[in-house]
């Protein structure tokens, strides 16, 4: 649109514009247009006509109007005059309603999350900043109009009545739409509660109700109809916005006394929620916006724990930010720079990630696991964020297509693998970043020999390595891109899977932090990727190690629970002031239930590149104590094991506190190729079962000789831990209260 028809939209107000779907008794009514200084718009009757008319399901510009033109039209007749309600904005992306013809703050001077999208857009006002392939329409958006959406949502949200501090419900899945709502709500200082569509109705009834939220914004029609009875019948909603998909699709009797808008809806309100704030503008009558400030909570983030309630997390925008300025020297994105976005967005990892990176004029591709491994290979994306779980899969699936080649370049590509993984040993001797928690430094004599001799042998492999990349792993990397880095978190990374990937070239740096951290606390750097580790602390971040029984500090190398301090740690559990006391103390340090331990300093020897790193080794709650005093992490035991091909899942169990046992889901088409090749089986199930059993302890006999505890009796169960089933946390990782619960009996009968 020009200069002249900016403001024209205002003039749509002449007539009613009720977006609403239902046809029974009317809600307190919505303003229609955001309020200046001392006048207000009529409210809508509060009986609607039978007949509405729908705004225009289409795709329209969005057109920014930080300032007005002399035809801006007057607003609508009816008009009545009140004191205005109390509202906010963003400082810097609308700081025009905080100083109406003043000087912008420089651009990047960020109090508030929203802040960035005004710098972003100016810096790279054309460049794709996402692209949104599988969502119908699909979609592409410059940093421009990125911007616009995020600011008409936000308006729209306002003329529906939304008002500062207010909890708007956002449960749906990643895409571009969810980025737009979750900034525009955060945009009008409101507070958004958000949870994906796969959680039960029964946990988002829970989340609802507990945050106090007023409203809900959804993904899609499929999604609000399997809330319809168990969910939104028993809920308190002001109104429901849709994401995606046509309001038609809706179950009518879920919301016949619920207002209902499309996402078309709400944006083509923010417009015209615009131009009437400009016009009074240009009358004089500004109305009053206060800014948001960095301590503001900006989301309530439910944790999705292994054990336990779900509880709220209070992110403020502070912590958010704290992210966004200081993940550079972790993921040194440039313009252009793609990466691949699959991650559930609520997740505090995805979501802080997402805000980092389009603040450097990148380009985020949406994706799912249905659709990796082709949007790999097609966009060939030079970063990927994930869970531990992703990078397994995708090692497993390479491990597969090398089984399954010819023989001979089976047997070339598993004997150029296991070369790469020696040169790599070697390298690390002499570059320094051989791990140890021995504070003790090494003899110089000794490391000078070792020294030497590894860079003997990596010269010895270095042809070998080189000939590998060119026959072997130059074809992976055309298959899966990750042409920088691959960012791994939530979850431990097996080392297995870390070796493999940096053998083959594929730099992972792997991550810690937790959602009450905003969440990010350490992580590899570039230069400095230790493998077996999670890095150094990000900047203005402590950490330190205290012994789990007294609480004291304790020195680098030794092994306790992690604390942490600083500007990502929350502000607290919202309504639950006793967690939050037992988990913050009074000088602000976080016990994170981690235990882990800070590798020693060394100016000299094979681990001078180490000082300050955080190594983690399992969780406090998920520690076995066995009846001898031994501490026994399971997480350790379970990576070990998961390296079979014949275990899909495996979680270990201490039921009495003498012998450790295990619940196993085997990799039924390999546990029965196995079983085959050992025997002749003729069909007969129990035959078989008993068959495969003893192949699973035969592995985990293989797998776990050189540990220093041994599984024993095991649990074969056919149901894979899953999300939908309820035994795997949306970030994939088995909760192990509900496992041990489902399985109860039939681990009373194992171990009698």
């Amino acid at each position: 649109l020009d200069e002249g028809e900016r403001c024209s939209r205002a003039r749509l107000a002449s007539s009613p514009v009720p977006p609403m779907a239902h046809t029974g008794p009317a809600r307190p009514p919505a303003m229609l247009l955001a309020p200046s200084a001392g006048q207000t718009w009529a409210p809508r009757p509060a009986a609607a006509p039978p007949l509405r008319r729908l705004l225009p399901a289409v795709r329209r510009a969005r057109v920014c109007v930080p300032r007005c033109t002399s035809d801006a039209s007057p607003p609508r007749p009816g008009a009545t005059t009140h004191s205005p309600a109390r509202s906010k904005c963003s400082p810097l992306l609308e700081s025009a309603l905080l100083s109406p013809g003043g000087n912008e703050p420089p651009a990047d001077e960020w109090k508030a999350v929203p802040d960035i999208w005004r710098t972003a857009a100016q810096k790279y006002p054309d460049s794709v900043a996402l692209v949104d392939p599988y969502h119908d329409p699909p979609s592409e958006l410059t940093y421009k109009q990125l911007e616009q959406q995020i600011l008409d949502f936000s308006h729209g949200l306002r003329a529906v009545g939304v008002a500062p501090d207010e909890k708007l419900a956002l449960f749906a899945d990643n895409s571009c739409r969810w980025l737009v709502a979750d900034q525009g709500i955060m945009a009008t200082g409101a507070i958004n509660v958000v949870r994906g569509t796969k959680s039960s109705d029964e946990e988002l009834f829970q989340i609802y109700n507990h945050s106090e939220s007023i409203a809900l914004v959804v993904d899609s029609p499929q999604f609000f109809n399997r809330l319809a009875e168990t969910f939104i019948s028993r809920i308190n909603a002001r109104f429901i916005v849709l994401l995606w998909g046509d309001k038609s699709s809706l179950n009518s009797k879920a919301v016949m006394d619920i207002p209902v808008y499309d996402y078309n809806d709400i944006t083509e309100l923010g417009q015209e929620n615009r131009n009437a704030l400009c016009y009074s503008s240009e009358q004089g009558r500004q109305g009053v916006f206060e800014a948001i400030t960095p301590e503001d909570v900006a989301t309530l983030i439910y944790t999705s724990g292994t054990s336990g309630t779900p509880k709220g997390v209070m992110l403020t925008h502070r912590n958010l930010l704290h992210q966004i300025n200081n993940m550079w020297e972790i993921v040194p994105a440039v313009p252009g720079d793609r990466f691949l976005s699959m991650l559930p967005p609520w997740h505090a990892y995805e979501r802080s990630a997402e805000y980092f990176i389009l603040t450097h004029g990148t380009q985020q591709i949406y994706s799912s696991v249905k659709y990796l491994k082709a949007d790999l290979q097609k966009y060939q994306p030079h970063y990927i964020f994930s869970v531990p779980l992703v990078y397994e899969t995708l090692y497993s699936s390479i491990q597969r297509q090398i089984s399954s080649s010819y023989p001979a370049r089976k047997t070339v590509a598993l004997a150029l693998i296991k070369i790469s993984l020696l040169y790599m040993e070697a390298k690390k001797i002499f570059e320094g970043t051989v791990l140890s928690n021995n504070p003790v430094k090494p003899s110089s004599i000794s490391y000078m020999f070792n020294c030497v001799w590894a860079r003997i042998i990596a010269a010895l492999l270095w042809p070998l390595h080189n000939l590998a990349k060119m026959l072997v792993y130059n074809k992976i990397h055309s298959t899966i891109g990750i042409s920088k880095a691959a960012i791994s978190g939530g979850g431990s990374l097996p080392m297995h899977v870390d070796k493999f990937f940096e053998a083959i070239g594929i730099k992972v740096q792997n991550g810690y932090g937790l959602t009450e951290t905003s969440p990010a606390v350490a992580a590899r750097r570039p230069f400095c990727n230790v493998l077996g580790t999670v890095g150094h602390p990000i900047k203005h971040t402590e950490i330190k190690i205290v012994d789990i029984e007294t609480g004291e500090v304790l020195p680098d190398g030794s092994k306790g629970i992690v604390k942490i301090k600083g500007p990502p740690v929350m502000k607290g559990y919202y309504k639950n002031p006793s967690a939050t006391n037992n988990a913050l103390d009074q000088e602000g340090w976080f016990n994170t239930g981690d235990i882990g331990w800070i590798a020693p300093h060394h100016a000299t020897g094979p681990s001078r590149k180490c000082g300050g790193i955080l190594v983690l080794e399992g969780r406090a709650k998920d520690t076995i104590v066995l009846a001898t005093g031994e501490n026994v992490e399971p997480a350790e035991l379970e990576e070990i094991a998961s390296r079979s091909s014949l275990i899909d899942q495996i979680m270990v169990i201490g039921q009495d506190r003498r012998r450790l046992g295990a619940i196993v889901v085997p990799n039924n088409n390999e546990a029965l190729a196995a079983a085959k090749r050992k025997s002749s089986l003729d069909g007969n199930n129990d035959e078989a079962k008993d068959t495969v059993m003893n192949l699973l302890y035969d592995e985990l006999r293989t797998w776990m000789a050189g540990c220093s505890f041994q599984i024993g009796p095991i649990l074969v169960v056919e149901e894979p831990f899953t999300i939908d089933n309820g035994l795997m946390t949306p970030t994939m990782k088995i909760r192990r209260d509900r496992v041990a619960a489902k399985y109860q009996s039939e681990i009373e009968a194992l171990y009698k």
